[in-house]
């Protein structure tokens, strides 16, 4: 069975602030695991939570400027 990270740990992997993840939790944007009271997540579920998320660059810099 996979370890679960704590929100603490979560941090460390986002780079965001502890009271951010709870925020998030909260809100039920981030996928999350509530035991009792204590809120934890999958690293792997996570993972493909940001993968969805990611934005693909353009292959070109030019800008496009319709008039």
């Amino acid at each position: 069975m996979e370890n679960l990270l704590t929100p603490q740990e979560m941090t460390d992997v986002l780079g965001i602030a502890v009271s951010t993840i709870y925020q998030w939790t909260h809100q039920e944007y981030i996928p999350h695991i509530k035991i009792g009271k204590f809120v934890r997540f999958r690293k792997s579920v996570v993972e493909k939570w940001l993968e969805k998320r990611e934005k693909k660059g353009r292959l070109t810099k030019g800008i496009n400027i319709h008039i």
